[in-house]
């Protein structure tokens, strides 16, 4: 027992040192790649060159990966909450939770090319939106919301049934419970889990090429208006060929730094909650 205890430790801390190997790789190759290109310029300026993006900078791509990134938390965060809350706290039939259970499956089951579809055909023709942030956002939003609907049920069902029972004993509703009580409790992992939700939907592509994303667009001002994003900008350099790889190695470093930094300030948060 002493050395099969001891085999899965070292196979548990080799796992650990070799994910961590991988990522300082990329991260360290990528950064070698684009070093050339990343400066403050890169990170300010608007692109440039006779070949869109070889030159100048890709701000409106970071400005509008964040707007596409915002919409789809506004849009997947608060329905992905609110059916948590009522899978955990309002839910007493074992039929509706296994049906709301099996469409989040379902939902998360679907290939995110398949939801830019979707939302093409649905808002951008037939609703008349047109290809804009919004569009986008809904899309991305329907793509992230079984990942934050997971996450805030598991957070939900994590709160100890004694806290519960307490509010309920001192004659708190139900509602007041869940607002006062539950809420602020789960604070940390809630805001952690649509940090990550937002993570996931900033580094998609697929549902942009269809319903809001360009290849060259001003910051956007509107929800009603397409916008650039670094996912899409990356994949278009890298289809122009040799001539853009610099920049596109650059355009990838900025982007899997914005995600991981999220990621740890999301980690961080929920710690820091979870210890409060």
């Amino acid at each position: 027992m002493a050395l099969r205890a001891r085999l899965t430790q070292i196979w548990a801390y080799g796992s650990i040192l070799l994910v961590l190997g991988v990522v300082l790789f990329l991260f360290v190759y990528v950064f070698a790649q684009g070093a050339g290109t990343i400066s403050p310029e890169f990170l300010t300026d608007m692109p440039r060159g006779a070949v869109l993006g070889m030159e100048g900078g890709i701000f409106p791509a970071i400005a509008g990966s964040f707007a596409f990134t915002l919409t789809a938390i506004v849009l997947g965060g608060i329905p992905a909450v609110a059916a948590a809350l009522y899978m955990v706290f309002y839910c007493k039939s074992r039929k509706k939770e296994g049906l709301l259970r099996a469409v989040i499956q379902c939902i998360a089951g679907i290939p995110s090319i398949v939801l830019g579809l979707f939302a093409y055909s649905f808002l951008v023709r037939d609703m008349g939106l047109g290809r804009c942030v919004l569009s986008s956002g809904t899309a991305l939003a329907v793509m992230i919301l079984p990942f934050i609907e997971v996450r805030a049920e598991k957070a939900f069902r994590e709160v100890p049934l004694q806290v519960v029972q307490s509010s309920y004993a001192l004659g708190c509703s139900r509602c007041h419970t869940i607002l006062h009580v539950v809420l602020p409790t789960c604070r940390g992992e809630l805001v952690s889990g649509i940090i990550l939700g937002g993570c996931y939907a900033m580094g998609a592509t697929a549902p942009l090429i269809f319903t809001g994303g360009v290849a060259f667009a001003a910051p956007p001002d509107s929800l009603l208006k397409p916008a650039m994003a670094l996912p899409l900008h990356l994949y278009l350099l890298v289809a122009q060929g040799s001539t853009s790889l610099s920049t596109a190695y650059g355009t990838a470093f900025v982007m899997m730094a914005v995600i991981l930094l999220s990621n740890l300030l999301a980690t961080l948060y929920a710690g820091r909650s979870r210890h409060r």
